[in-house]
């Protein structure tokens, strides 16, 4: 059996063990297998306009998964006892079943079950190992441990959390909307922000990868009433067994409303999709390709509001992801991704025990995804008065970015002066984020969730903000918009098309003119970003 590269587990703390998990439990796995054929280079300059890009069909065809591959990964898992549920050439997997004794078997690892602050999972001990016919074929498994993984990326203000607790000691009441009804809505934000007027998003689907929660259609009705606008059509789609499952306490139906009443009120006759998988690296992995090739609803472009420090991923995850990314690149998708609520060490200690390092937060710093920071602003009426880094405590309430331990730096950013790492080291790779917009709790976002209209911020909010200009200007452009980074760094820089934020910090890095590891390029000008790209 040969170590399958990248799959020894991530550094796992605050777990109790239980012992090891039974052989009877049963456990469905995703192998991930290798690229039919490499992608070709992206062309980095080039204007939507003047862009190819793949169709789904012809992804698949040309850089899905081979049947040679499917077939060698069926054929071992025959041998070693183990049942085909799906095969997915697109997303490059296929899903195995079987027990954990003959999962650990065939995979030459182990499981134990540990406690932790959410529950009781499984955890994987040890490396996946391959047989040697499927080494270099296989290239990830996942599902073997089901540790949660992500974080939704939200905060409440402190009047809305003081109701949230409220709300969760009487489950079966229905609160008043008279408990919270500050902030802003998506609305207020495009006008703010200049998003492109006589737009809405028609012909356009926003993908919405959730990994917990859900949301009610009563909710929806009654807050886009309260807009003045009609819900938008959602959809739920299933991953991994993953429902729209709405509860109360809370949970993470903030996230889930957040996400909808933001993109829904930017781009309101978009499609929405969201996509609930369970939280795990398997979960999430599974989600993300469902939603990238997915060629019934075909999304545009995805909003990620989940995440976590990039050291709390094993390689082979990341790597999955953002291959993921990569094929959504060749595909005209743009992912938004928030890049964290907890400043730039990006390890909130209500989450575990912080280790004292500065972490860019994954999936934000992926290259391939456009990473979402926060900022705080001041209104006079509907002017801006001002605009910070969003600092409220640089521990439990900041903006994420940084610098990646994981990604180079990339190309496109060498000229933004991206600094050296605050950790030992110095190292430059990936900067964090790339753009901005208003995420203070304290300057947030009106929205209902579960019978209760309440105030929310972080980054989660920043990522359907930015999906739902991007399904304005999908609607208008000749071409989806699609990976919008290098156009960021290089056609569009100094095209006034964002305005820079230079006030601020998020504890480890300061703002400054032009790019910076805590607002990016800054905020939104939607209108002359729409000219711009036109151009």
């Amino acid at each position: 059996m040969v170590k399958l590269q990248g799959s020894v587990p991530a550094t796992s703390a605050d777990m109790r063990s239980l012992g090891p998990a039974p052989d009877d439990e049963r456990i469905d796995v995703t192998v991930f297998v290798r690229r039919r054929a490499p992608l070709a280079p992206h062309s980095l300059d080039a204007k939507p306009g003047q862009r190819r890009y793949l169709t789904r069909a012809e992804f698949a065809a040309q850089h899905g998964a081979s049947d040679a591959d499917l077939d060698a990964v069926a054929a071992f898992a025959q041998r070693a006892g183990l049942v085909v549920v799906e095969r997915r050439p697109a997303a490059r997997s296929i899903v195995l079943s079987g027990t954990a004794g003959q999962v650990t078997a065939a995979f030459g690892t182990a499981i134990e079950r540990v406690e932790h602050a959410a529950g009781i999972s499984r955890r994987r001990t040890a490396p996946v190992h391959v047989p040697p016919e499927l080494d270099g074929i296989v290239e990830g498994v996942f599902g073997i441990d089901d540790v949660p993984i992500a974080r939704p990326h939200f905060k409440f203000s402190k009047e809305s959390a003081q109701a949230a607790m409220l709300a969760s000691m009487s489950p079966g009441a229905e609160p008043s909307d008279a408990q919270a009804a500050s902030g802003f809505t998506g609305i207020d934000m495009a006008k703010l922000y200049d998003f492109p007027a006589g737009l809405d998003g028609s012909g356009q689907c926003i993908a919405i990868i959730e990994l917990g929660g859900g949301y009610r259609s009563t909710d929806l009705k009654a807050y886009f009433k309260s807009l003045g606008l009609p819900a938008p059509h959602v959809t739920a789609v299933s991953v991994d067994g993953g429902k729209n499952s709405p509860s109360l306490p809370w949970s993470a139906d903030a996230e889930v409303m957040l996400d909808i009443e933001v993109a829904g009120a930017v781009a309101p006759k978009a499609d929405i999709a969201v996509y609930f998988a369970p939280n795990s690296e398997q979960g999430f992995v599974d989600a993300i390709a469902a939603a990238v090739h997915d060629d019934v609803r075909k999304p545009s472009v995805i909003s990620i509001s989940w995440g976590a420090p990039e050291s709390e991923w094993t390689d082979q995850g990341l790597a999955a992801m953002d291959q993921a990314f990569e094929a959504a690149a060749a595909l005209g998708v743009t992912v938004c991704c928030a890049a964290g609520d907890a400043g730039a060490h990006d390890q909130n200690p209500q989450n575990g025990t912080p280790d004292g390092l500065a972490h860019a937060d994954f999936p934000a710093s992926s290259p391939y995804v456009l990473g979402c920071g926060g900022t705080r602003l001041t209104v006079s009426g509907h002017t801006i008065t001002s605009e910070t880094v969003w600092n409220d405590d640089p521990t439990t309430s900041a903006t994420g970015g940084g610098v990646s331990d994981k990604f180079a730096l990339p190309s496109w950013q060498a000229d933004a002066r991206v600094p050296a790492s605050i950790n030992p080291g110095g190292h430059v790779g990936r900067g964090v984020p790339d753009v901005a917009g208003n995420a203070s709790p304290a300057t947030g976002y009106r929205v209902r969730v579960d019978f209760l209209t309440t105030t929310i911020g972080g980054t989660s909010a920043v990522s359907p903000l930015y999906a739902g200009l991007v399904a304005l200007l999908n609607q208008k452009l000749p071409q989806h918009v699609g990976w919008l980074n290098p156009l960021l760094y290089g056609p569009l820089a100094g095209s006034g098309a964002m305005r820079d934020i230079t006030s601020g910090d998020n504890g480890g890095y300061a703002a400054g003119a032009g790019w910076d590891a805590c607002t990016g390029w800054g905020v939104p000008v939607g209108s002359t970003l729409l000219a711009a790209l036109e151009a």
